[in-house]
């Protein structure tokens, strides 16, 4: 192209760009003065009550994020925009941002910071956070770990040998530009998907975020990392073992989304169900309750997850990811507060199941696997069913 046209193009944009009537706003350069993290913060930490509520975790949980942030950053301040920002007012937003599901004109107002600030903040710090406690609170499970887990589905939902419980949920997203209807789900509304396995206290082992919205769950499942490790038999899962006579494997548990194999057990199908096979689906719902519960707790406590979020895709990526570990990382250390199971969003998530045998592997030694559970749950009484950790 002729280098005048682009010079004459190039002067007639900057021509008919609107000029700023101020380089900071009024509003804006009262920050240090009005700013919600120079007036509110301050007398929250006061209560500790008051403090978790708006902030969703205590106040030594907090302390705890802020020190772990500012080792990732390697300095007081964060530079953004030409202003300096403290890592603990950094995380007061995000916090802020993710748990009251306000958007960045609201916290344009109530911090007294700039639109496009708060937008290139607000994910630098997720993508912080995810860097910062992924290795703490997403740890690979050793074999003993996996022991443990199945202990404690033992005791809780009286179902042998469960490593844990395996779903999708669907995350509201605006659609992307240009992306058609790669992300519109089978519940008519925009999305991408979060694959979670969880634990019987309703805490993450593993979580894939980011298929589009019109993947089932059992496509979902067979193209993350966590599929080709179990087919590779790399994530340390012990061997199959003897109970009540009969040689069951360690398996997370799903619904009629995913397909049977050796290592993921779900239902039996729902017509002509005997007692027996009736007693199994019963107490895998009951297992498999745990990680739609999961869902519920993180969805009430990080608010951003109920309404669709109007931010790019890998944006929206990464705030998910920041929730799914702040909700483990809260959940050890502060536990579970009356307030967070108020609102069970997650349950009968899975409206439509999907049909039998579309993606699914049923080898004849799954369904064995299968029955053989059922005959153990049928025999053993809740008491017996411990195992060596």
């Amino acid at each position: 192209m002729d280098p005048c046209v682009v010079y004459l193009a190039y002067k007639y944009i900057i021509k008919k760009r609107r000029k700023r009537r101020w380089s900071v706003h009024p509003i804006n350069s009262a920050r240090n003065l009005r700013g919600t993290y120079y007036t509110l913060h301050k007398e929250l930490r006061r209560d500790n009550d008051k403090f978790f509520n708006y902030y969703r975790m205590s106040k030594a949980s907090f302390d705890e994020l802020c020190e772990k942030l500012k080792n990732t950053f390697n300095k007081d301040r964060e530079l953004i925009q030409g202003f300096a920002f403290e890592a603990e007012e950094m995380l007061s937003m995000t916090l802020r941002y993710l748990g009251s599901g306000c958007t960045y004109t609201e916290l344009h107002y109530s911090y007294r910071l700039g639109v496009t600030t708060a937008s290139l903040l607000i994910p630098r710090v997720c993508v912080a956070l995810w860097r910062t406690l992924q290795e703490e609170c997403f740890p690979v499970p050793t074999e003993q770990r996996w022991r443990q887990i199945a202990q404690e589905f033992a005791e809780r939902t009286n179902f042998p040998n469960c490593i844990g419980s395996i779903d999708g949920k669907h995350c509201r997203i605006i659609a992307p530009a240009h992306s058609g209807s790669l992300n519109y789900n089978y519940k008519n509304f925009f999305s991408i998907v979060l694959l979670a396995i969880a634990d019987s206290n309703c805490c993450f082992i593993y979580i894939d975020v980011g298929f589009y919205g019109k993947e089932s769950d059992s496509m979902v499942f067979r193209q993350c990392s966590l599929f080709r490790k179990l087919e590779e038999d790399t994530l340390h899962i012990p061997k199959p073992e003897k109970v009540a006579e009969t040689t069951l494997p360690y398996v997370l548990v799903g619904d009629e989304a995913f397909g049977l194999t050796n290592n993921l057990m779900r239902p039996y199908p729902a017509k002509n169900l005997t007692e027996k096979r009736r007693n199994f689906n019963y107490r895998l719902s009951r297992a498999r309750g745990k990680v739609e519960c999961s869902f519920g707790i993180l969805t009430n406590k990080w608010r951003i997850l109920h309404r669709p979020m109007n931010v790019m895709e890998e944006v929206a990526v990464s705030m998910i990811k920041a929730c799914c570990i702040l909700h483990n990382f809260v959940r050890v250390r502060d536990g579970i507060r009356f307030e967070d199971t108020l609102t069970i969003t997650g349950l009968h998530d899975n409206d439509r199941a999907e049909p039998e045998g579309r993606g699914h592997v049923m080898a004849d030694e799954a369904l064995g696997f299968r029955d053989h559970i059922d005959y153990v749950i049928k025999v053993l009484s809740p008491a017996c069913l411990s195992y060596v950790t």
